[in-house]
């Protein structure tokens, strides 16, 4: 009779790290995405750094509000690399031309572009619900 508490506990303690292990293994088998170079992206965040990008630009609706939200300017059909490209070396009105090394240039925009395939910024799409659980608005 007092031996069932101790099978359920054993039970329940064996469920336990088998389910942490399987969290904490999880990572280990996510693919790489092929869609940007990971060492370039994190250079390329660097250099957003370095330049204090985040001062006057947003990413995922935080940062400055100077310039726009660059979290997804590089799928932006409007917008996209090339534009991305000019608007850092010519600048326009508040925002000065930045004399950037090829090796920086690709390296931010590759950081830009990891940063756009993470997902979609627009807090405005998004509500909390009664149980603080974050839902994307209903697209209509």
């Amino acid at each position: 009779m007092r031996s069932k508490p101790i099978y359920i506990f054993l039970f329940l303690c064996i469920s336990f790290l088998i389910y942490s292990f399987s969290i904490y293994l999880k990572p280990l088998s996510v693919k790489e995405d092929p869609r940007f170079d990971k060492k370039k992206a994190s250079e390329g965040r660097l250099v957003w750094q370095a330049y204090n990008c985040q001062s006057c630009h947003q990413l995922y609706s935080l940062g400055g509000y100077l310039g726009p939200d660059l979290t997804n300017i590089i799928s932006n059909p409007y917008k996209g690399e090339q534009f991305v490209r000019t608007m850092i070396k010519a600048g326009v009105k508040q925002m000065p031309s930045f004399n950037l090394a090829d090796n920086e240039m690709n390296s931010l925009i590759e950081f830009l572009r990891s940063t756009d395939a993470s997902g979609r910024a627009d807090v405005r799409q998004f509500n909390v619900n009664s149980l603080g659980v974050i839902e994307q608005n209903e697209v209509k």
